[in-house]
């Protein structure tokens, strides 16, 4: 329960995170095969309605990925 409340709580902050980036047009995306090729690592998942967020992370540099299946996904950096 508590890896949910993480899940979550990180998951709200990606949202606004990702709002102001789009605000200041200096948002980087990438797939989800991309950034496994580069070494991201899988950090935690949480359910959005039909899709997942999973979130990736190498180093202090970390992504936000919107996941539907394994060949649609969209991934934007969230730091």
């Amino acid at each position: 329960m508590p890896r949910l409340a993480a899940a979550t709580a990180l998951l709200l902050v990606t949202a606004f995170a990702a709002q102001a980036q789009d605000a200041e047009g200096g948002v980087s995306s990438a797939t989800m095969g991309e950034l496994v090729g580069q070494g991201y690592e899988i950090k935690a998942a949480a359910p959005n309605g039909s899709r997942y967020v999973v979130f990736m992370q190498k180093d202090k540099s970390a992504y936000a990925c919107e996941f539907v299946n394994t060949a649609q996904t969209q991934c934007r950096q969230i730091n």
